[in-house]
């Protein structure tokens, strides 16, 4: 428990949704306290949710998973995404956004050459 009693958590939770072949987005939003976990799980069973990731402020890596639309990728395609999350121009994008607090929620196409 933090130091006035509020839960801690104070996530950013990034995920890549399939829009159609070829073209993806990042959904990334804020999530702070019991929210935090809320927003994970809905970025988890999301039905277009390909790859899903949670970060803290300080962008550390916490979790993450495939979703519900991991099947309209190829395998190879999925791994190449998992792999270059975190350092995925768009991704860090998002992040900026969401960790400057000028935001709780930004969405960009990802830029990603498959």
């Amino acid at each position: 428990m933090g130091l006035f009693g509020g839960g801690g958590k104070d996530w950013n939770i990034i995920a890549i949704l399939h829009e159609k072949k070829g073209h993806y987005q990042v959904n990334g939003n804020r999530g702070k306290g019991a929210d935090a976990e809320k927003t994970r799980d809905a970025a988890k069973k999301h039905p277009r949710t390909i790859f899903w990731a949670v970060f803290d402020q300080k962008r550390a890596f916490l979790e993450s998973g495939h979703g519900k639309a991991k099947e309209n990728v190829s395998s190879e395609s999925l791994d190449r995404m998992e792999r270059g999350l975190a350092t995925s121009k768009t991704v860090q994008t998002i992040l900026g956004l969401l960790e400057s607090g000028k935001t709780e929620k930004a969405a960009k196409e990802l830029e990603w050459h498959d």
